[in-house]
């Protein structure tokens, strides 16, 4: 029931990362460079204090924590370069099939690999992906979709970081230091100051601070009692979540090729997830 419960906030903070990121950027109300840089560093700074006064040291960036704090810039930068021009739903859509690729592949490349059920559903999801990608007059922008999935090709490196962390709210922290540290190299294309307002500073900190900083600790927490698979699928529910949101906050309107991909991608999540518990049962009671 706890790990349901984490579950489910962590995916309701994953959408509400995308419909905030939508929101800044649609109204021009901050660049995406600028949004991303506070997001990693307000995340940074309310993490390691939040930390640091925990543990009674300073929070700082180790070896192992390289890999993850370089795939999560590389995400947090792709991820608000996409909504320039993608949807909150669209992106979604986009992001966590591509991330749960990633995490499929290095689990098998590290000789994880998924059941022949799990393999079903996986590949059901793919495809309801690739019947929302075909080229068509409702298809994404191609640029800011293979964007999108560079993202979430980062964010897989990121959460099969995120298994083997002892210790979930530190490792989150340490990652985040590091990540705004990377944002250096965002200087060169940082927005001037008339093309910031008030509102996209808040918009960013909300998602820095609480959807991604408390989301990820929540997201690190919840990984080691997930199975690759599950793990993986799991986050194929946000589209749905952000596709909710963007009718109701942001004014977006879906497509039937949404519908049906989105459907698609639901029953491979359901597939896998729902198998995977019967299989576990039987293995307790044979």
């Amino acid at each position: 029931m706890l790990t349901t419960l984490l579950l489910a906030l962590t995916l309701c903070a994953f959408a509400g990362n995308s419909l905030l990121n939508r929101a800044a950027l649609a109204e021009n109300t901050i660049d995406w460079a600028s949004f991303t840089a506070i997001r990693l560093v307000s995340g940074a700074v309310m993490l390691a204090l939040l930390l640091g006064f925990r543990h009674g040291r300073a929070v700082l960036p180790r070896s192992d924590t390289i890999v993850p704090a370089v795939a999560l810039f590389v995400y947090a930068v792709s991820f608000s370069f996409a909504y320039v021009s993608l949807d909150a739903a669209i992106g979604a859509l986009i992001l966590f099939p591509a991330g749960q690729l990633s995490l499929q592949i290095i689990g098998i490349v590290r000789g994880i690999y998924p059941t022949p059920v799990q393999s079903a559903g996986l590949l059901l999801a793919i495809a309801g992906l690739a019947v929302f990608l075909a080229p068509g007059d409702t298809a994404p922008p191609l640029v800011g979709g293979l964007i999108m999935a560079l993202a979430g090709i980062a964010w897989g490196f990121y959460s099969w970081a995120g298994k083997g962390a002892a210790r979930p709210a530190l490792a989150t922290a340490r990652n985040f230091v590091g990540a705004a540290l990377l944002c250096l190299l965002l200087i060169p294309v940082l927005g001037n100051g008339e093309q910031i307002q008030s509102i996209g500073i808040l918009l960013a900190i909300i998602s820095g601070t609480i959807t991604s900083g408390l989301g990820y600790i929540t997201w690190y927490a919840v990984l080691p009692r997930l199975s690759v698979s599950t793990a993986a699928a799991s986050q194929l529910s946000v589209p749905a979540i952000a596709a909710l949101g963007g009718v109701l906050l942001l004014g977006e309107t879906l497509t039937t090729r949404f519908f049906i991909g989105s459907a698609m991608i639901f029953a491979g999540i359901a597939l896998t997830m729902f198998k995977l518990g019967e299989f576990k049962r039987r293995q307790r009671n044979p």
